[in-house]
């Protein structure tokens, strides 16, 4: 069982979260102009590091909101919570 710390409730079981992938990723400045090529690679290509990684997640079950998690891939230890807007961790 992983244990999730929601910024505004507390730790909580994953079964009430949901993932949402990456976090950070940038939505492009004028995507009528980008290729299909271009789009492709914003919808479909995220890194997939081995070790700590920024990620988004939703309290589904819980408050309903959006925040970012340091996670590490290989361990599923949780380096640092932090609510979207907020600045994480240098290394994340």
């Amino acid at each position: 069982m992983l244990l999730i710390p929601c910024p505004w409730c507390g730790p909580r079981d994953e079964a009430e979260f949901h993932y949402g992938g990456q976090a950070h990723v940038v939505y492009p400045d004028n995507p009528a102009v980008l290729s299909d090529s271009e789009w492709a690679r914003y919808l479909f290509f995220r890194d997939n590091p081995k070790g700590p990684f920024a990620e988004r997640w939703s309290h589904a079950a819980g408050c309903r909101r959006w925040f970012n998690v340091v996670r590490d891939t290989a361990t599923n230890e949780i380096h640092a919570v932090y609510r979207v807007g907020e600045t994480g961790p240098v290394n994340a």
